[in-house]
């Protein structure tokens, strides 16, 4: 890992900066993208920067507008002068059940979890090639077994499971493109989520009893950069047994 560059999508803050600490820790150069979290981006890469020093870059960017993508990577390259590795882990997250579906929130729900990773997967792969490089892409278990009244987030994510699978297959031999499914790891901050009695349910029907750490899905990332490079195409889920148990 040491030296190589690796772009996190909405790495500011929750599950995104717990893979950028890991990746630092590891000796990665980050490139840390965020939309709105503009305080909690220039605090990580205070942090980071105090134990490695001009090692974190930062971009801002709506990711939704696909016309800006190839000046991001143009800016990963003239700052670090190579790109190692993306992890797609951007993600809008709020309930659309049927009947209060709308075109707005179809936009945003495909586009920062389906849309922008394909599109930053297209014009990151010659960079990538080079430097026979990977992708991680942050899925959810909810792709394979739909959450309740999460319609497009769900089909949203479903979509990006083929999509891992698809561009590890277009991308081969150069580049390897593998996910992460997450489980309960942190709750979401939205008020339905707060409730005692849901949170309680969710872990009783979790195999190992307890909610998850932001670090094991760095851990699972870690691994698909630096320790894994015979697998592709591959979707790995770390959810405590919840998958099978839903």
């Amino acid at each position: 890992m040491k030296d190589k560059v690796i772009l996190v999508t909405g790495g500011a803050r929750r599950v995104g900066a717990a893979i950028c600490r890991r990746l630092h820790r590891r000796g990665a150069r980050l490139v840390v993208h965020y939309r709105g979290s503009s305080v909690e981006a220039h605090q990580l890469k205070q942090e980071l920067e105090r134990e490695y020093p001009d090692s974190v870059a930062l971009l801002q960017a709506d990711l939704l507008d696909i016309n800006k993508i190839p000046a991001l990577i143009d800016q990963i390259i003239l700052r670090f002068g190579r790109l190692d590795a993306l992890v797609n882990n951007a993600s809008s997250f709020f309930p659309t059940p049927i009947g209060e579906c709308t075109e707005q929130s179809w936009h945003d729900l495909m586009g920062s979890n389906l849309k922008a990773p394909l599109f930053l997967s297209q014009t990151a792969a010659p960079c990538l090639k080079e430097n026979q490089g990977c992708i991680v892409n942050i899925i959810d278990i909810h792709a394979e077994q739909p959450l309740g009244r999460y319609v497009i987030y769900n089909t949203a994510k479903g979509g990006l499971a083929a999509l891992t699978r698809s561009l590890a297959m277009e991308l081969a031999p150069e580049i390897r493109v593998n996910g992460v499914s997450p489980g309960p790891i942190l709750w979401p901050e939205t008020s339905e989520w707060q409730n005692e009695a849901t949170r309680a349910h969710i872990v009783d029907r979790t195999l190992l009893k307890r909610v998850g750490e932001p670090d094991d899905i760095a851990r699972a990332v870690s691994f698909l950069i630096e320790d894994a490079p015979f697998i592709t195409g591959q979707i790995i889920a770390v959810d405590g047994g919840r998958s099978i148990n839903l």
